[in-house]
C-alpha cells in the first residue's frame, strides 16, 4: 500500500486571468444568456446586462474614492446587489470583505476593524435584525470607517449615478493594471483563539476553485444553477457565483436566504439543472409539503457539502430529485475552499461515505500530525493540501498564518482524516474541537471568550452534542462565580440574543461545580460530551 499521497489532474488548464478580465471575456461570448435571476424579486440580468450594470457600479465606487486595495464590506442576505457588488469590487481591484448577515454588533465590530474596510455596503434589515441600528452603533467604534451605503435606499441610486463621472477608459486602465494574484476577498473563518480569522483570498485562488468545481459536475453555458447557500460563505459566492460565470451557465437566487419551499418553486420556475446546499437544507426540501407536488424533472447535478451525506437522503436526491450527478465536496475557507470533491458518476457508496478525491491543480497528504510524516493510507492523520487553492494568509496575522500554513506551501486544516487505497478520502474527527451545526462551523474559543463577559460567569466550556436536525447542537459548561445565582439556557440566550449569531447561541446550558480534567489540568472536552449526551438523553 502506499502512502497517504494524491495529486489532482492538470490536464484542464489554470486560469490565469483576473476575475474581472474573465467575467468581461465571458459575457462577450454569451451576451443574451441569462446570467441572474433574482426570483423573490422578480429581476434578471443577461450577461450584457449585468456586465454593464457591474461597470456602472464599480465606477460609481471609483467615483466615491475606492481604491485598489481599499476594503469593501458586504453585509447582506443573498440578493442581486451582493453579486453586482462581488464582481464590481474585483474589476477596480478593491478587496471585498464578507460579513455573515447573522453577525451582531459584537462580531460587526471586530471584523469592521480587524479588516479596516473603509466603504461597507449593507442592507437595512434581515429577518429581526436591524442593521441600520446596529451600524449607528459600532460606527463610533471603528475610525476607518468613512461610508455606509444601504442597498435599497437612495444611497445605491447614488452610487450608480456617480459612476457617469468617471470615464469608461478609465475603468479599463484599472482593471487593466491588476494582477490575478492580488488579494481581493476576506472571508472570516471562525477562531479559535475567540475571534474569526480573515483568510485572504486572491482572484487565482477563488477563480480558479469556482471553475474547477462546477468543471466537476460538467456545468455548462445555459446550465441554471439555484444558490440557497448563502453568498457570505464561499460555498456561495466561489463555488456557486464564480462556477457560474466561469462556465457562461446562470445564477439563479431563490429567496434572500434559505427556504425549502421557495427553493424548490424557483427550482420548478427557473426550470434549473442544478442545486446547491448542506445535508440539512436537501432534508428540509424532501420533507416540505410542497416536495411531491413540485417538477424538478429538470434537474441534474449539484453540489452537498458542509456535512457528511446520509445515504438516505442521497438516495432520494438521485431517485426523487433526479440528481443523477450530484457531487460531494469537501474544503475549507482558507484552501477557496475545495480540495476533494466526488465525481458526477462515482456509486452511492463513494457519495456518501467519501468526501472524494484530490482535485485538479491540487496535492493532498495525510501525515501524522506529531511528526508530519506521510501515513499509510488507511491510517488516520491531519489532512494537509497545497496548490493554487490555499489563501494568501489570515489578514493581518502572520504568526496565525505561519502556523497554518508550512514553510512548504501546505496548509495544515486541523482536520483528521483517511485515504483509501482507491484515493478516496474520509473525514474522521477534528484535532481541535469545531462544532459543525447544519454546516457552520463554530469554534467554542470564541463563545467561551464571549460567555466571560458575563458578570456571573466565572468559567465556561463549550463543546458539541448530537442533534437530529443539525448534526451537532452547542453546549456550554459553565461555572458561576461565588454567590451567583445559576444561569439556564434561557437566561444565558438572552444574555446573547443581538450580540452573537444565533447559530452560536448554546442551545443547553449546564451548570457545574467543576470540570473534567486531565492530569495535566486540560479539559477533558470528550468525557464532557459524554456526560451532556447522556443527561440530555442524546
Amino acid at each position: 500500500m502506499t502512502g497517504s499521497y494524491d495529486a489532482g489532474p492538470t490536464d484542464v488548464a489554470i486560469l490565469e486571468e483576473t476575475i474581472g478580465a474573465n467575467f468581461a471575456r465571458i459575457a462577450r461570448t454569451h451576451p443574451g444568456r441569462d446570467a441572474l435571476v433574482d426570483v423573490a424579486g422578480g429581476r434578471r440580468w443577461t450577461y450584457a446586462e449585468l456586465d454593464a450594470e457591474i461597470d456602472t457600479v464599480a465606477r460609481g465606487l471609483m467615483a466615491i474614492g475606492v481604491e485598489r486595495g481599499d476594503r469593501v464590506g458586504i453585509w447582506a442576505p443573498n440578493c442581486p446587489e451582493w453579486v453586482i457588488v462581488q464582481y464590481a469590487t474585483a474589476k477596480i481591484g478593491a478587496i471585498l470583505v464578507n460579513i455573515n448577515p447573522a453577525y451582531r454588533t459584537h462580531e460587526l465590530r471586530y471584523v469592521l476593524e480587524q479588516s479596516g474596510v473603509a466603504t461597507l455596503i449593507s442592507a437595512t434589515q434581515f429577518k429581526t435584525s436591524d442593521y441600520v441600528a446596529m451600524v449607528d452603533e459600532v460606527r463610533p467604534d471603528v475610525p476607518a470607517l468613512q461610508r455606509v451605503l444601504f442597498i435599497g435606499t437612495a444611497d445605491w441610486d447614488t452610487l450608480r449615478a456617480a459612476g457617469s463621472g468617471v470615464d469608461d477608459a478609465d475603468l479599463r486602465r484599472r482593471s487593466g493594471a491588476l494582477s490575478n494574484r492580488d488579494p481581493i476577498n476576506i472571508q472570516y473563518t471562525s477562531g479559535t483563539t475567540g475571534f474569526p480569522k480573515g483568510a485572504t483570498l486572491s482572484h487565482r485562488n477563488i477563480l480558479n476553485n469556482g471553475f474547477f468545481v462546477t468543471e466537476q459536475i460538467r456545468l455548462q453555458p445555459g446550465d441554471r444553477l439555484c444558490i440557497p447557500v448563502p453568498f457570505y460563505h464561499c460555498f456561495g459566492m466561489v463555488m456557486g457565483n464564480l462556477g457560474c460565470t466561469t462556465h457562461g451557465a446562470t445564477i439563479v437566487i431563490p429567496a434572500p436566504a434559505f427556504d425549502p419551499g421557495l427553493t424548490l418553486r424557483a427550482i420548478e420556475t427557473e426550470r434549473c439543472t442544478a442545486v446547491y446546499g448542506v445535508p440539512t437544507m436537501f432534508i428540509a426540501m424532501q420533507n416540505h409539503p410542497d416536495f411531491a407536488e413540485r417538477d424538478l424533472s429538470t434537474l441534474r447535478t449539484g453540489i452537498m457539502a458542509g456535512a457528511v451525506c446520509p445515504v438516505e437522503v442521497m438516495k432520494r436526491c438521485v431517485e426523487e430529485m433526479h440528481l443523477t450527478e450530484m457531487s460531494i465536496a469537501y474544503g475549507m475557507t482558507e484552501t477557496s475552499p475545495v480540495s476533494c470533491q466526488t465525481l458526477i458518476d462515482d456509486d452511492l457508496e463513494r457519495r456518501t461515505s467519501t468526501i472524494g478525491r484530490v482535485h485538479p491543480h491540487v496535492e493532498i497528504k495525510i501525515v501524522d500530525p506529531e511528526t508530519g510524516e506521510i501515513v499509510e493510507r488507511g491510517t488516520p492523520g491531519e489532512f494537509c493540501t497545497r496548490g493554487y487553492s490555499v489563501m494568501l494568509g489570515y489578514w493581518r496575522e502572520d504568526e496565525k498564518t505561519a502556523q497554518a500554513i508550512d514553510a512548504d506551501g501546505w496548509m495544515h486544516t486541523g482536520d483528521l482524516a483517511v485515504m483509501r487505497p482507491d484515493g478516496y478520502c474520509n473525514i474522521v474527527g477534528r484535532i481541535k474541537d469545531v462544532v459543525i451545526r447544519g454546516g457552520e462551523n463554530i469554534y467554542p474559543r470564541e463563545i467561551e471568550e464571549f460567555l466571560y463577559t458575563h458578570p456571573d460567569i466565572e468559567d465556561a466550556h463549550v463543546i458539541g452534542v448530537p442533534d437530529d436536525r443539525y448534526g451537532e447542537e452547542v453546549c456550554a459548561w459553565i461555572r458561576m462565580r461565588p454567590g451567583r445565582t445559576a444561569l439556564d439556557a434561557a437566561a444565558v440566550r438572552e444574555f446573547a440574543t443581538d450580540k452573537l449569531a444565533h447559530y452560536k447561541i448554546p442551545r443547553y446550558v449546564h451548570v457545574v461545580d467543576e470540570f473534567p480534567m486531565t492530569v495535566t489540568g486540560k479539559i477533558r472536552k470528550v468525557e464532557m460530551r459524554e456526560v451532556s449526551a447522556r443527561l440530555l438523553g442524546l
